[in-house]
C-alpha cells in the first residue's frame, strides 16, 4: 500500500511540475534526470586512467608498467587510489558549478549516485566517509560544503557512517589552480587538521575521503597525510570530477 501511494504522490507531483532536466530544463521521463542531449555532454571517467590518481589518460601506454602517471611514478601519494566519477569539462561544469556555488544542493543526489559507480571499491573497503573540509568563513559565506553533502549521501548509498567534521581547515587559503607543487605544499601546510574529539573514531580505521571537483591532488594528499599521521590504517579518494592534467593531454585534438 505503501508503495502505492508513493506512485500516487510522485505521479501527482509530476503532474502539477513536470519533471526538467537538471541542468537546461528540457522535460525529462524522471525528476532528477538529464536530459539525452546534456547526458551526451558528460564524459564518464573510464580506463585508461592512472591506478594510483586517477587522472585520465589518452591512451594506456601513458602509464608505466604499474600502469601509474609519471607523477605518481615519481612521487607516490599519501592515499591509496583515487577515483572519480566524470571528467572535468563543459559538460561537468553544468551540473557541478551550480552545485558549488548556486545552492544546488539537490545536485548531491545524482552526483553521488554517480560516484558511487565509480568507486564501488574504494566505498566497499571504506570505514568511514569523511568529507575535504572548509574554512568556516567559506562555509559561512557558501551556507554548505558541498563535499560534504555528496559525503553523507554516499554514506546513505553504501551504509558507511560519515563524519563531516572529521577534519577542519585551520586557516583559509586561496586558490591552488596555476601554483607550482611546492607553492600548493607551502600553502597547505598546518593548514588542516583533524578534529580533537573525532581522533578516536579515526585510529584503525580505513577512510574514503571526498570532494566535489580533484586538480592537482594537492588537497588530498594534505588531507590523506594528516588522517594517516592520526592513525588512520588508508586513506582513499573519491571524487565527482577530475581534471586532466594538461601535460598528459599535449596529444588530444582541439
Amino acid at each position: 500500500m505503501r508503495q502505492g501511494l508513493r506512485r500516487l504522490g510522485v505521479a501527482v507531483l509530476d503532474a502539477l511540475l513536470p519533471p526538467s532536466c537538471l541542468t537546461c530544463d528540457d522535460p525529462v521521463q524522471a525528476q532528477g534526470t538529464l536530459c539525452a542531449a546534456c547526458w551526451g555532454r558528460l564524459h564518464l571517467l573510464t580506463p585508461p586512467f592512472c591506478r594510483r590518481c586517477g587522472v585520465p589518460f589518452l591512451h594506456a601506454g601513458q602509464g608505466d608498467a604499474a600502469g601509474l602517471c609519471p607523477s605518481c611514478h615519481a612521487h607516490p601519494p599519501a592515499y591509496d587510489a583515487a577515483r572519480a566519477a566524470l571528467r572535468y569539462d563543459e559538460g561537468a561544469k553544468r551540473l557541478l558549478l551550480p552545485f558549488k556555488h548556486a545552492d544546488r544542493t539537490e545536485l548531491a543526489a545524482p552526483l553521488a549516485a554517480r560516484m558511487a559507480r565509480a568507486g564501488a571499491e574504494l566505498l566497499a573497503s571504506a570505514d568511514l566517509i569523511a568529507p575535504v573540509p572548509l574554512h568556516r568563513w567559506r562555509l559561512a559565506a557558501r551556507r554548505y560544503n558541498q563535499a560534504a553533502l555528496l559525503a553523507r549521501r554516499l554514506g546513505t548509498i553504501a551504509g558507511k557512517p560519515w563524519i563531516p567534521d572529521l577534519l577542519r581547515r585551520t586557516r583559509p587559503t586561496p586558490a591552488l589552480e596555476h601554483r607550482s607543487a611546492t607553492d600548493r605544499a607551502a600553502l597547505l601546510a598546518g593548514a588542516i587538521a583533524v578534529a580533537p574529539r573525532a581522533r578516536d573514531r579515526l585510529v584503525g580505521r580505513r577512510v574514503l575521503l571526498v570532494d566535489d571537483v580533484m586538480t592537482s591532488g594537492a588537497t588530498a594528499e594534505a588531507c590523506a597525510r594528516i588522517l594517516l599521521a592520526a592513525g588512520a590504517v588508508g586513506v582513499d579518494v573519491l571524487a565527482a570530477a577530475r581534471v586532466p592534467d594538461p601535460r598528459l593531454e599535449s596529444g588530444r585534438s582541439a
